[in-house]
C-alpha cells in the first residue's frame, strides 16, 4: 500500500514537471495571441488575404493605381480616384474645367456633352476611370475666344444660345455630328441633336449654325 502511494506521488511530480515545462514554452498570452490571429485570418477579406508579404513578414496592402486622364491634349494625374466618380465631376471638381455643365445629371439634357476619342458622350453617365488612356476633349479644348472653332463662331453669328447653359454641350454635340451620317434637311439635323435640350428654345438658330458649318466643310472638303 505504501509503495502504491509513493508511485502515485512520483507520477504526479512527473506530470507537474511536464506541465511546467510546457507553460514555459506556451504562455497564456502567447496562446491568446495565436488564437486571435487565427480568427483574423479566417475572417479576412479576399483583398487582405492576398496582400503582399514583405521580407520582414509583415502584410501590406497593394498600392492602389492612380487615374491619369488625357484632357485637351494634356495628361492629368488625379491620384487614387474613387471608381464611382463620373467624368463630369472629375472635369469640373478636379480639373476645374467648368465649361462642361451639369444639367440634369441623368443623361437626359446633354449639357455635359464632351468628346471621348472623337465621339460625343454624356460625361455625367461616364465613369472617369473608364476614360483613362483615351483622349477627352471639352469645350475648353475646342477653341478659345481669340481662336474659335468654326462651330463656336457660327453659334455666335446665328445667336444659337440665350442663357448659354446648354451651349457648350450643344456645340460639342454639333461638332461630333459633322462626322456622323445625318440627312441634309433641318429635320434630320434636329433629330441628330435631339439629345441636347435647349430650355430657351433656340433650336432654329442652332440648326442654322450647324448647316452653315456643314456647308463650309463640304465646300472646303
Amino acid at each position: 500500500m505504501a509503495e502504491e502511494i509513493t508511485l502515485r506521488e512520483d507520477q504526479q511530480e512527473i506530470e507537474l514537471g511536464s506541465l511546467s515545462a510546457t507553460s514555459a514554452r506556451l504562455s497564456r498570452r502567447t496562446f491568446l495571441s495565436g488564437l486571435g490571429a487565427t480568427g483574423l485570418i479566417a475572417g479576412a477579406s479576399p483583398l487582405a488575404a492576398t496582400a503582399a508579404v514583405t521580407a520582414g513578414g509583415m502584410q501590406t496592402r497593394p498600392a492602389e493605381a492612380h487615374t491619369v486622364l488625357t484632357v485637351n491634349g494634356e495628361q492629368h494625374d488625379l491620384g487614387v480616384l474613387d471608381p464611382r466618380v463620373t467624368l463630369l465631376d472629375a472635369l469640373r471638381e478636379r480639373l476645374y474645367l467648368t465649361g462642361t455643365k451639369k444639367g440634369c445629371d441623368h443623361g437626359q439634357c446633354g449639357a455635359c456633352t464632351v468628346h471621348v476619342d472623337g465621339r460625343r458622350v454624356n460625361s455625367c453617365l461616364t465613369l472617369a476611370v473608364m476614360t483613362a488612356g483615351k483622349e477627352v476633349t471639352t469645350i475648353e479644348g475646342l477653341g478659345i475666344p481669340t481662336r474659335m472653332h468654326p462651330m463656336q463662331a457660327a453659334f455666335v453669328e446665328h445667336d444659337g444660345y440665350q442663357c448659354g447653359y446648354c451651349t457648350s454641350g450643344q456645340i460639342m454635340s454639333a461638332v461630333a455630328l459633322l462626322k456622323e451620317p445625318v440627312g441634309e434637311s433641318d429635320a434630320d439635323v434636329k433629330e441628330g441633336l435631339a439629345g441636347n435640350i435647349c430650355r430657351c428654345g433656340a433650336y432654329p438658330n442652332i440648326v442654322a449654325a450647324f448647316q452653315q458649318v456643314r456647308g463650309r466643310v463640304k465646300l472646303n472638303g
